[in-house]
């Protein structure tokens, strides 16, 4: 007799994960080398969705011949949170995880307190990996993740990026893997259900004062009343579908980016002028963040502004961007750069 269903799809999900990461080349060894056993990481919080990823990756990593191991971040924003952080790395120990370590960060404030705390969470996750030589890191976020952040995407009127939701591969050099994007969280909870993994409900999970918080228990049930069920998937859908969409016209603005500048590297503003709209913004945020504009702080608006500069020139002044970046029209080209 097989595993519960739920757990099956739950390392049906991770095997395919270290699967592709053992045959992603590896430049650095040779043709004579026996690369080492990978070592792969769980950002695990003990919540239902990072414990049943833990136990999948316990399981699948030993068949394939990859290490395991597991990383706790203490964020300190609650009463008891170092104790709790000791007891989760009891609990990856427990499942055969090897490495394990608990780590203790200072959230700040920038951003707001789920970006501050999301920021001090990667930054620690990095530090882990580059320790310990890891060659990924898996993270828990499952469909209704991806949902949720689509939605909060949309909420901000960013353009398609936004919409795109999480990728299944990201950070530097594809550091981190989302193998759930595909399950629900249901499926994760009944994975640790029938495993008897304890798992720990985070109370800011459930706490209003965050936006994350009120989507979650409050937007997406009104969106399934009115719209009727399915409203998740499809969401999580239209995440895929944005993101194939923004990374062509990513590749289309890369590739369109040296024909529109003269011999002095200036944009011009007339070539500009002729490309298609999506294209051309791509353009622009891509020289703004080039400049010194902190990609994290230069929304929409400061596109569209700086995008009058060629579309609407009506003599018009400089435009100032985050970061201390000043934008401006000049004989014909468009000069963006410190003020």
């Amino acid at each position: 007799m097989g595993p519960h269903p739920a757990v099956a799809a739950i390392r049906l999900a991770v095997r395919r994960v270290l699967h592709d990461l053992l045959t992603e080349p590896t430049p650095e060894a040779t043709l004579h080398e026996r690369p080492p056993k990978p070592l792969v990481l769980v950002a695990c919080s003990g919540g239902a969705d990072s414990m049943a990823l833990a136990s999948a990756l316990a399981f699948e990593a030993p068949r394939l011949g990859i290490r395991a191991g597991g990383v706790t971040v203490d964020h300190g924003l609650q009463p008891g949170s170092d104790l709790r952080a000791e007891e989760v790395g009891l609990r990856l120990r427990e499942l055969g995880l090897d490495p394990v370590e608990s780590t203790a960060v200072t959230v700040g404030r920038a951003g707001g307190p789920e970006a501050a705390a999301r920021d001090a969470r990667y930054a620690a996750l990095d530090a882990a990996a580059e320790r310990h030589g890891a060659s990924a890191i898996l993270l828990g976020h499952t469909r209704d993740d991806q949902a949720e952040t689509v939605l909060l995407g949309l909420a901000r009127g960013s353009g398609i990026r936004s919409l795109s939701g999480m990728a299944a591969v990201s950070g530097a050099g594809g550091r981190y893997r989302r193998p759930f994007l595909q399950l629900d969280r249901q499926t994760a909870r009944k994975a640790c259900m029938v495993q008897s993994l304890p798992v720990w409900d985070d109370p800011h999970n459930a706490d209003p004062a965050y936006t994350r918080s009120r989507l979650r228990h409050e937007g997406l049930p009104a969106l399934e009343k009115a719209l009727g069920k399915g409203v998740v998937e499809a969401l999580a859908r239209t995440a895929q579908l944005s993101r194939d969409d923004a990374d062509a016209l990513d590749t289309w603005a890369r590739q369109a980016e040296t024909s529109v500048r003269d011999a002095a590297g200036l944009l011009e503003c007339a070539k500009l002028y002729a490309l298609p709209p999506a294209v051309r913004r791509r353009i622009l945020r891509r020289a703004a963040i080039e400049a010194g504009a902190p990609a994290g702080s230069l929304f929409a608006r400061h596109i569209e502004e700086v995008d009058r500069l060629i579309t609407g020139w009506r003599g018009q002044g400089a435009i100032n961007l985050p970061g201390k970046v000043v934008a401006q029209r000049q004989g014909g080209r468009l000069v963006i750069r410190q003020g």
